[in-house]
């Protein structure tokens, strides 16, 4: 666990909630706490609720039943300027990247003050200059001082992710939420975006909720794995002294000789993704 966390005040806190898209159910009586501080892991496979618990947090989704509280404030009565100021504290790091490629990497970084600036932005020229020694300073905190000028999309995916996460930091967030980060990604790039990461938010004291499919990831990455399958959470313990086999339950399957999840089967869920 990461630095007094367990000693800390929680600073996300989910009671009950139920969550429906027609006949499907996302989420149901999902309850979870997180303190500040801790770096989670929500681990499932696709369709098991993770993205849909994540977008709860940063009141994109509503809850049909139960209670989402973030910093104090209950998310799912704000409204307006309310809501904008919660999600300035918190940032969020997509799958998809979300960078606009004709645009430079220093701008789509800078993008993540905008709830700071007022008026018209005419490029960099619309943006205050503390802004963009700040979002210079993430650049170089996240290994891309060099490719500021650059349009995002001459760069790798790793590269990419890169700056979608000096994005978030922009916002000065206290909790940075990660929806299957690495998801597109190589081995390698996966593991040095999410050493990335971890390594930032340990410097910044940042409280992180990350969602993953990757079984051995999570167990080397995160200090807690919170399990979902078919939106109910069906494991929430430590990473420490946890085994492969253990999590393994969260999938309902039987695992191999070698200890592998059955791929053909991964494969045609994560193929089904929500």
């Amino acid at each position: 666990m990461t630095g007094t966390a367990l000693a800390a005040e929680p600073v996300i806190d989910v009671r009950g909630v139920t969550k429906t898209f027609g006949e499907t159910t996302a989420l149901k009586d999902v309850s979870l706490t997180v303190a500040r501080g801790e770096i989670v892991v929500l681990l499932g496979l696709s369709g098991s609720g993770k993205s849909t618990l994540l977008r709860h947090l940063d009141g994109l989704d509503r809850p049909d039943t139960g209670t989402v509280t973030v910093l104090g404030a209950a998310v799912s009565r704000l409204r307006g300027r309310s809501l904008r100021a919660l999600r300035g504290q918190v940032g969020f790091v997509f799958q998809q990247f979300e960078l606009v490629g004709s645009l430079t990497v220093l701008e789509n970084v800078l993008s993540g003050a905008l709830f700071r600036v007022r008026g018209p932005r005419l490029g960099l020229w619309g943006y205050r200059l503390d802004l963009k020694l700040a979002a210079l300073g993430h650049l170089d905190r996240v290994g891309l001082l060099a490719q500021s000028y650059q349009r995002a999309d001459t760069l790798s995916g790793g590269q990419q992710q890169r700056v979608g996460i000096a994005r978030a930091l922009m916002q000065n967030p206290c909790i940075l939420l990660a929806d299957e980060p690495v998801a597109s990604l190589d081995p390698e790039s996966s593991a040095q975006v999410m050493a990335l990461i971890r390594e930032i938010a340990i410097d910044s004291g940042l409280t992180v909720v990350c969602s993953l499919h990757q079984v051995d990831l999570a167990l080397s990455w995160g200090d807690r794995i919170v399990g979902l399958r078919h939106g109910e959470v069906v494991l929430d313990t430590a990473t420490q002294g946890l085994s492969k086999q253990n999590v393994m339950e969260i999938y309902g399957r039987v695992t191999t000789s070698t200890g592998e999840l059955d791929l053909q089967t991964f494969t045609s869920s994560r193929d089904n993704r929500r």
